[in-house]
């Protein structure tokens, strides 16, 4: 883990374990956004800012770095359930997948939909399906 601009970076195989110590160490007991950034060619980032509610302090932001071409990273949702429907939706927009997760499919985009409309070398193409 480093600071980097205001942020934690954390390595992918660790996100739970740190979760899990800023929310028993430090009370930060409401993950406030969980979203993800695309930067192409090689690389999707995962944001996470955390508050303490109990302390009224915050937030603490933490990234992820993963690789675009395969985006995974352990799902957060048995420490913050609010973290579900997120991470769902950076799993429907950006294609990363959640290990772990409780029921991890498209929650904006419907089923068919090919493609991730939030990365930046996605192509708008003709997907409707009412004609």
């Amino acid at each position: 883990m480093q600071v980097e601009g205001g942020y934690l970076v954390v390595g992918a195989t660790d996100i739970v374990a740190v979760c899990r110590y800023l929310k028993d160490r430090f009370t930060l007991d409401y993950l406030a956004n969980l979203t993800a950034i695309d930067y192409p060619p090689d690389r999707i980032e995962v944001v996470y800012h955390l508050y303490s509610m109990a302390k009224k302090h915050g937030p603490v932001a933490l990234k992820v770095k993963l690789p675009r071409a395969t985006p995974t990273v352990a799902s957060v949702t048995l420490i913050w359930r609010g973290a579900e429907f997120q991470e769902r939706e950076v799993y429907d927009l950006y294609g990363v997948t959640f290990d772990g997760h409780p029921d991890l499919r498209r929650i904006l985009m419907w089923d068919g939909f090919q493609g991730h409309p939030m990365r930046k070398d996605y192509v708008v193409e003709d997907q409707n399906v009412l004609s």
